[in-house]
């Protein structure tokens, strides 16, 4: 009885996760068309919500990597490690989106789960081969991002820069409405899968599952969470994304869009979680910087770097001390 209840404590902060991951996520979808008033804010949200919803049950490659490839083995961890892991990636994933800081959800999860991992069994039980795979995957996808962001920004002016820009800038802004469809789809695609992987992990680890597949009630439910957290809106890391790094136009937001639904799709089909926040900042960067190195704000661009940077290591102390509270509690 003991144990069911807790494994049901990691099914429902798990889908916290997901619902939190939601909202704090939604500027990733709607920033740009947001900014650039290609699409009204209540009708970009719901749009981004039903396409998270869809793009979250299309494959779970994602979720096999983060159950299987940050930790050695399922016998390694119970409900009370994953418990802890998951409220540390909360915590963290609440406290930026309280301030508007742009943070990696994927980040929080990765970091919290070597925390908790790391002081309930020990660094011997990561498979730090996976890791390091992860973490690469992290680090290059907002650094790919920008250098496809300035790419694809240099080739629409050299396609397009002659023309009037009002008629320009009209003409992408309905554009718009398909790039921020796809990137919404996109996020949902890769983003849900990760508590899809929890949620297996913890029903591999106490026995219900007897192979890492994910079952069908655990797609629709994570995309649910996720689909509903994107319908209340991230509102104040919208103003971040959308306004304070550069001060966009249709055709640069149409860029930006194209750029990260093309780098996070690529993602999800070779299996790998990257941070849509990274990559979507990153392709905004890389399109302001095609237009002119000092049209982006990049004192907003540092602070956005020092809270990526230590969104691992702050979620996994987050996490190792819930769980060294578990434990003293006797949970």
């Amino acid at each position: 009885m003991h144990e069911q209840l807790l494994l049901w404590g990691v099914i429902i902060l798990a889908i916290a996760f997901d619902y939190i991951n939601g909202f704090h996520d939604t500027a990733n979808a709607v920033a740009t068309s947001v900014s650039t008033r290609a699409i009204q804010p209540k009708h970009a949200i719901m749009m981004a919500a039903i396409l998270n919803f869809f793009g979250a049950l299309v494959s779970t490659g994602v979720a096999k990597t983060i159950g299987g490839d940050i930790i050695l083995s399922p016998s390694f961890v119970n409900s009370e490690v994953l418990i802890a892991a998951l409220i540390g990636a909360n915590l963290w994933n609440i406290a930026s989106w309280y301030f508007g800081m742009p943070s990696s959800s994927s980040h929080a999860l990765v970091g919290g789960l070597i925390g908790a991992v790391s002081v309930s069994v020990g660094f011997q039980a990561l498979d730090w081969s996976g890791i390091g795979t992860i973490f690469l995957a992290l680090v290059l996808s907002p650094v790919i991002a920008f250098g496809g962001g300035f790419f694809v920004m240099v080739m629409l002016l050299w396609l397009f820069g002659r023309r009037a820009p009002f008629t320009l800038n009209r003409k992408f802004r309905r554009l718009q409405l398909f790039t921020a469809a796809a990137m919404a789809f996109s996020h949902g695609s890769n983003d849900a899968q990760k508590s899809m992987g929890i949620i297996t992990l913890a029903l591999l680890s106490a026995g219900h599952l007897s192979s890492f597949e994910v079952p069908l009630w655990v797609k629709v439910v994570c995309a649910t969470a996720m689909a509903l957290g994107t319908a209340v809106g991230g509102w104040r890391i919208i103003a971040t994304v959308g306004r304070k790094v550069f001060r966009m136009e249709s055709i640069n937001g149409f860029a930006a869009d194209l750029n990260s639904s093309i780098v996070i799709s690529l993602a999800t089909m070779l299996h790998m979680p990257v941070s849509t926040t990274h990559v979507v900042s990153g392709s905004i960067m890389g399109v302001g910087s095609a237009k002119r190195v000092t049209a982006v704000n990049w004192n907003v661009a540092r602070s956005m770097v020092v809270t990526w940077v230590s969104t691992i290591p702050l979620s996994g102390l987050v996490s190792a001390f819930v769980f060294w509270c578990l434990r003293g509690f006797g949970l």
